[in-house]
């Protein structure tokens, strides 16, 4: 299951990046047997019905909140602005990330916060650090450095 940011970032990267409309042959939806398995098209092949229900969940999120209107263009804007190797990249940790139970998940953002306002060599001393704690010292850590969110978006 995707979270809300994922599926966010996602829409809003494809309405960035979406070309006009053209006239050509679309096809229907594939055949939802395996998600693994199924080429979904691009969405330039998409028809108006299927590409209305990907806007309209865009559109109910960017209409609830207001509020959080500039994070949801930043975070678009960032998308489309990845390399595709990039992009790859978020999306195996995107699938890393749900993986993870809920208390991996804490510490993930936790270091994660955390980290992000180290230089690059407190952030590998860090990283190193945490390869050798026990689960006991990372409750701890992450007791003692609370993730700045610590809602899960799914």
């Amino acid at each position: 299951m995707r979270t809300r940011f994922q599926v966010m970032s996602l829409l809003l990267g494809a309405a960035l990046a979406a070309p006009t409309l053209a006239a050509q042959e679309r096809p229907g939806p594939p055949p939802s047997s395996s998600r693994a398995q199924t080429q979904w098209p691009a969405w330039e092949q998409l028809t108006a019905e299927q590409r209305d229900v990907l806007v309209s969940q865009l559109r109910e999120r960017w209409n609830a909140d207001p509020a959080q209107r500039p994070r949801m263009m930043e975070h678009a804007k960032r998308w489309h602005d990845m390399t595709p190797q990039q992009r790859e990249q978020a999306r195996q940790g995107m699938r890393r990330y749900e993986g993870m139970t809920p208390q991996q998940r804490q510490e993930a953002r936790a270091l994660f916060d955390h980290m992000r306002g180290l230089p690059p060599p407190q952030r590998k001393q860090l990283r190193d650090a945490w390869k050798n704690m026990t689960p006991q010292q990372r409750q701890e850590w992450v007791r003692a450095h609370p993730p700045a969110r610590n809602d899960d978006l799914d």
